[in-house]
C-alpha cells in the first residue's frame, strides 16, 4: 500500500507561481510512475502532468506545457509540481496519483493510488 500526500496549495494572483508536493510513504516509492490531476468545481478530473518511474519521461497536458515543470526527488520519496504564470482558469483542486506501471497514463484509471488533494485558487 502507498500513500500519498499533498501540499503546497494556495491562494496567488495570476502570473505568481506555486509549487505542489507529494509526499510518498508505504511500498517504495522509486518504482512508482507520478502523475498530477486536478478537478475545477463542476468539472471532470484533468490530466495535468506525469513522470516515470525513472525521472527520465514527462508527459504535459497542452494547456500547461511550458508553465508547469514535474520532477521527482528519490531522497524524499517526493513528486513536485512547479507552477509558474498560473491563470485563473488554473484553479481547481489538485490531486497526485501513482502507479507500478512503466507506462505514463493520462487517465484517472492508469493510477492506483491516490492523495487527497490541495486547493490552488489564482486570482486575476
Amino acid at each position: 500500500q502507498v500513500q500519498l500526500v499533498e501540499s503546497g496549495g494556495g491562494v496567488v494572483q495570476a502570473g505568481g507561481s506555486l509549487r505542489l508536493s507529494c509526499a510518498a510513504s508505504g511500498r517504495a516509492f522509486e518504482s512508482l510512475a507520478v502523475g498530477w490531476f486536478r478537478q475545477a468545481p463542476g468539472k471532470d478530473r484533468d490530466f495535468v502532468a506525469a513522470i516515470n518511474w525513472a525521472g527520465t519521461t514527462t508527459d504535459y497536458a497542452d494547456s500547461v506545457r511550458g508553465r508547469f515543470a514535474i520532477s521527482r526527488d528519490r531522497a524524499t520519496n517526493t513528486g513536485y509540481l512547479q507552477m509558474n504564470d498560473l491563470k485563473p482558469e488554473d484553479t481547481a483542486v489538485y490531486y497526485c496519483g501513482g502507479d507500478y506501471s512503466l507506462a505514463l497514463s493520462r487517465r484517472e484509471d492508469g493510477y492506483e493510488y491516490w492523495g487527497q488533494g490541495t486547493q490552488v485558487t489564482v486570482s486575476s
